[in-house]
């Protein structure tokens, strides 16, 4: 039995639909740069990245790093930002509310931000993270680094294939991140312990067939029984797709720039 779920009514699809094309794609492609991030090795990292409106001089902001899923993986360095996640957060209310530095790589086709199988019912964590996970790691240390970032308040949120990149790199970095949205992803049960004291929110559809709900259930309960206390959603009813209502929650945002790493 699951210690705790927090369930709530999916939004209507056609309402996730209007707010989706009130934001036209070519105004969030407008507001996110498109750069590019080469490590020590030579390997490069294509990636969007949003600056807060107004860098005040002496303020620090939080940083956001947001890992897709498998279906927009590549190069063309914009299919990564087509979903809500990267439209919610240029929304002129939240521009003001929660001023932030948000970085969104892409993952080569070929590569994952995990490289284990979705389809399985569990898995170990690889001994060193992906390639692409490992870059943009690598990335996110150097932006903490050069700009006015605060230390405390570096958050990771991914869906699908990049909500198992949401649990690997918290399980790699837990005294890093300062709190975490996973979506309808799966990390090792076995690294639970070390996310004991890390605000986690994770969410799942519980027809889900692409990943199964029990990845997310599993990783919640673990870190319960580690001594931890992360909220989970379980969305009824919903298949794959638990990103949309997800990111178009103004409580979920709330929640997340509420959190601060002592």
């Amino acid at each position: 039995m699951l210690r705790i779920c927090f369930v709530m009514l999916p939004l209507s699809m056609a309402l996730i639909s209007t707010l989706q094309t009130a934001l036209a794609a070519d105004s969030v492609t407008d507001m996110y740069e498109a750069k590019t991030y080469q490590g020590a090795d030579g390997q490069t990292l294509p990636y969007r990245f949003l600056t807060p409106e107004k860098i005040e001089q002496g303020k620090s902001y939080p940083l956001v790093l947001f890992m897709h899923g498998a279906g927009e993986r590549g190069t063309d360095n914009e299919k990564q930002i087509i979903h809500y996640f990267a439209a919610e957060l240029i929304k002129p209310e939240n521009r003001a509310k929660y001023p932030c530095f948000v970085v969104c790589p892409q993952c080569p086709t070929e590569c994952r931000w995990v490289e284990v199988d979705w389809a399985l019912p569990s898995h170990t964590m690889p001994e060193k993270p992906s390639a692409p996970l490992g870059l943009a790691l690598e990335l996110v240390d150097k932006l903490a680094a050069e700009l006015p970032v605060d230390k405390g308040r570096i958050y990771v949120t991914g869906l699908s294939m990049g909500g198992f990149g949401t649990w690997d790199a918290i399980q790699r970095r837990p005294e890093f991140f300062a709190a975490a949205i996973p979506i309808c992803g799966g990390g090792d049960t076995a690294e639970a312990p070390k996310l004991k004291n890390m605000p986690i929110w994770a969410f799942h559809g519980d027809r889900d067939r692409s990943v199964r709900p029990s990845r997310t259930e599993m990783m919640t309960e673990a870190i319960w029984q580690a001594g931890g206390k992360p909220k989970m959603t379980i969305y009824p009813g919903v298949e794959h797709n638990s990103w949309d209502q997800t990111y178009a929650n103004p409580e979920v945002w709330a929640w997340l720039f509420a959190q601060k790493r002592p």
